[in-house]
């Protein structure tokens, strides 16, 4: 399988801290991969997808994603190269409050050629695609046109997970992304989300405290045993 995400030597520390945060000396996502990364609060797994992601640049060291140094590009090139090959489902969902369920999920499609491409592949319209992940989540149709602040906790987080999904995105990033969800969504949504990321084989790297979940990934890694940072 293909690399897409690749991890060397990578240290990062917030200004003002007497240490580093984040040493890794390597981490390989090829894809397909499911990885799921768990550890207790504070000891930076957040940080860690910021730096997968190219939200945070690292202080040395390399995070690549499919063979693009971030640290080499623009903070543009950065945010272009994200939003064509990343799905990222943030802590906080990020979703824009005033803008509809549906029209969130799409952008993605409106910043990236690429993404509004692939997604029309497989399913005809971007929007086609939209719905599907919509409908697969759970959530009900009547919800669709209402603005994302409208929601609740647990159905924005369905919207942030539908977003990442779309234009199917070469390694999708899960920040917590069940943690406002009952037994039975949590359920339905790990499986759009793995069965998403299985069909388009792309990578999968989930951050969660639930560890009931960790037997459905075929990786599992705790952060503080490869994270050197935690363990001077």
């Amino acid at each position: 399988m293909s690399q897409v995400l690749a991890i060397e030597a990578l240290r990062f520390g917030w200004p003002g801290a007497a240490a580093p945060c984040i040493d890794i000396e390597r981490l390989e996502v090829l894809a397909g991969d499911t990885l799921f990364l768990h550890g207790p609060s504070g000891c930076g797994k957040s940080t860690l997808l910021s730096l997968m992601a190219g939200v945070l640049v690292a202080d040395s060291g390399r995070a690549t994603l499919l063979g693009h140094d971030w640290a080499a590009l623009s903070g543009a090139a950065r945010d272009r190269c994200r939003v064509a090959h990343v799905g990222y489902i943030f802590q906080q969902f990020n979703l824009l409050p005033y803008l509809s369920v549906l029209d969130n999920v799409l952008l993605p499609c409106r910043f990236s050629d690429r993404r509004r491409n692939r997604a029309a592949q497989q399913h005809g319209t971007p929007r086609a695609q939209a719905e599907d992940l919509l409908a697969g989540m759970g959530l009900d149709r009547t919800l669709w046109r209402r603005p994302a602040l409208q929601l609740s906790v647990g159905q924005q987080q369905r919207v942030a997970a539908a977003r990442a999904l779309i234009g199917q995105p070469e390694l999708v990033i899960a920040d917590e992304p069940t943690s406002a969800l009952d037994e039975g969504h949590r359920e339905a949504f790990l499986e759009v989300l793995l069965a998403a990321c299985q069909a388009h084989h792309s990578a999968l790297v989930f951050v969660s405290h639930d560890q009931r979940i960790a037997a459905r990934f075929a990786r599992v890694l705790r952060l503080p045993d490869l994270n050197r940072a935690t363990t001077r």
